[in-house]
């Protein structure tokens, strides 16, 4: 894709609601979407929004271990109210196995450990998802508010660590819009949720920034 193509499909997509936007991305590529999610607050509008557009379209989803116990609730209870199509990945370390080997989860004050623990347990089971599944469209709920990494982005994008088209229905979103959305449409919201791969909501925990494609590959090596 051309930037400048990208660039008018942005000016274009602007002006249409989030479920015109979804249903254009998977008109690029039809059987060929998909959706990410980690179950965080708000996440279940994204959900229903790419639903509506596809019934069964695929759900990736990494069950890194840590969640908190409200965070699974909520994941199955979006599971049955949407009839999901989850496909969750899971690391090839257990966590009994890390926290033995590595110890504590890491804080902010330990970017190198912070990083390896992101690269474990989060990019690389992300990482073999969208090897596995092949999306050439990726759906996500990316919104310009979240961190000053995601406001240099926009509602279509060209995703380098992945190679798909990545696209954020909601990227203009503020958190009022997304919870009139919620409430219009009768949906749970999950405020326990926490991501111990970015620690802080501000970071980054990889899987939209360049540093996690080499990650995963120097670990892969």
């Amino acid at each position: 894709m051309k930037p400048e193509e990208i660039a008018e499909w942005n000016l274009e997509l602007r002006e249409k609601t989030p479920l015109e936007i979804v249903q254009w991305a998977i008109d690029q590529a039809p059987h060929h979407a998909i959706v990410s999610t980690n179950f965080r607050p708000y996440e279940a509008v994204v959900l229903h929004l790419a639903t509506q557009a596809q019934a069964d379209i695929p759900v990736l989803w990494v069950d890194h271990g840590y969640n908190r116990q409200a965070t699974y609730k909520h994941a199955e209870q979006l599971r049955a109210q949407l009839g999901l199509n989850l496909k969750p990945y899971l690391p090839r370390m257990t966590v009994a196995h890390r926290d033995a080997i590595y110890g504590p989860v890491p804080d902010t004050t330990q970017e190198d450990a912070l990083k390896l623990f992101s690269t474990q347990m989060k990019l690389e089971p992300f990482q073999r998802g969208m090897s596995e599944l092949a999306p050439k469209i990726w759906i996500t709920a990316l919104r310009k508010v979240q961190n000053p990494n995601r406001a240099e982005l926009d509602i279509v994008s060209i995703d380098k660590n992945f190679g798909a088209l990545k696209v954020s229905p909601v990227f203009y979103w503020s958190d009022a819009d997304m919870e009139s959305y919620l409430d219009e449409h009768n949906l749970p919201n999950e405020w326990d949720y926490f991501d111990p791969a970015k620690a802080d909501e501000k970071r980054e925990c990889g899987l939209h920034a360049a540093w996690g494609k080499q990650a995963v590959d120097t670990v892969a090596k």
